[in-house]
Parts: C-alpha cells; sequence; structure tokens
C-alpha cells in the first residue's frame, strides 16, 4: 500500500501545481485579477507623510510633501539593486515626458554611489528623488519589495498601486488610466 502511495506522490504534486497555475489564469482572464495589482488599505486614504533627503551627487531636489501639493503625482519606489527596476526603466523614462503628472521616487534602502551610477547610466526620470536607506517610509507606503508604484491625485489621495515593473503595457492598461481618474476626480 505505501508504495501505491509513494508512486501516486509526484502526480498529486502536478495536480496540485496546475491547479494553482489554472486557477489563476482563470482569475486573471475573467475575473481581471491579476497579480500586479494588488490591493493596498491606502487605496482612497491620504499618503503617508514623506520628508526624505536628496540623493546626493545629483540636482534633483528631495521627496517631501510639497511635491504632491494640487498635483497628480506618480510614486515609484526603486532601487539599483533590483533587477525587475531596471527592466522597468524606459517605461518610467517614457512616462516622465508626460505633462500631466510629476514622477518622483523614493530610493529603497540602496547604496547612495551606485543609486547615483544607475540613474547617471540611464537617465533619471524622476522630478524628486528621496533616500529611504532604513526603508522606513516605503513601511508607510505598504511596500514589501521593489519595484512599487503609486498614483496620487490633486487631493493627496492613493488611487492606485502597481507592484512589479512598469512596462509599456501597464503603463497603458493600468497608469494612464489611473492617472486619468485622477485627473478628473477634482
Amino acid at each position: 500500500m505505501r508504495n501505491y502511495v509513494l508512486a501516486g506522490l509526484p502526480l498529486m504534486v502536478f495536480l496540485g501545481i496546475a491547479g494553482a497555475v489554472a486557477n489563476t489564469l482563470y482569475r486573471e482572464s475573467v475575473e481581471g485579477y491579476s497579480p500586479t495589482t494588488i490591493p493596498s488599505a491606502l487605496i482612497g486614504q491620504k499618503h503617508p507623510a514623506v520628508n526624505l533627503p536628496p540623493l546626493a551627487g545629483l540636482p534633483t531636489p528631495a521627496l517631501d510633501e510639497s511635491v504632491f501639493e494640487n498635483k497628480v503625482v506618480v510614486l515609484n519606489i526603486f532601487a539599483s539593486w533590483c533587477v525587475p527596476c531596471r527592466q522597468e526603466h524606459p517605461a518610467l523614462m517614457q512616462l516622465a515626458k508626460d505633462p500631466r503628472v510629476q514622477l518622483v521616487a523614493v530610493n529603497y534602502k540602496d547604496a547612495p554611489e551606485k543609486a547615483l551610477a544607475f540613474l547617471q547610466e540611464n537617465g533619471n526620470p524622476f522630478a524628486a528623488i528621496g533616500v529611504d536607506d532604513a526603508g522606513r517610509s516605503a513601511m508607510d507606503w505598504g511596500v514589501y519589495g521593489v519595484p512599487e508604484t503609486f498614483v496620487i491625485d490633486r487631493s493627496g489621495r492613493i488611487t492606485h498601486k502597481h507592484v512589479g515593473p512598469l512596462e509599456n503595457d501597464s503603463l497603458s492598461r493600468e497608469i494612464n488610466p489611473a492617472i486619468d481618474d485622477a485627473l478628473s476626480a477634482d
């Protein structure tokens, strides 16, 4: 009897994994579920207070409350050591050209010289950057990994959260509509 159970174990593991994958694909296609739009308790709430120092070596200002005053803001949390952050950087460079929004960043638990080299090598799309070397500000935003991106309306309310790297597809499908909604919310 024991041999039959052991022989069937790989099949049970395979069926469990296949079921989980099928469930995710079904939810994404039918229910609109996406792992990049993880719900946030902060949606609809005022953004957490921000007062972070600038990234030394750049003329880009620090990230503080003035950044959010009567503007639609897209806040990106990134790090130079983060491979998906490198992947999303071209999309951020594109988003920075959108005159309707101000793109700002939190540099998360990063060595300042490496963050500076990353932006010098790839371009700096950000209007303001705050350094969060201890990760406390990111915790206030409910971040548990990088990259993560938030859309904040003119009244300072978080209206959208995107988990993972931005790409042209996610810009057109998620971020731009969230920006449109934030602009029309006033």
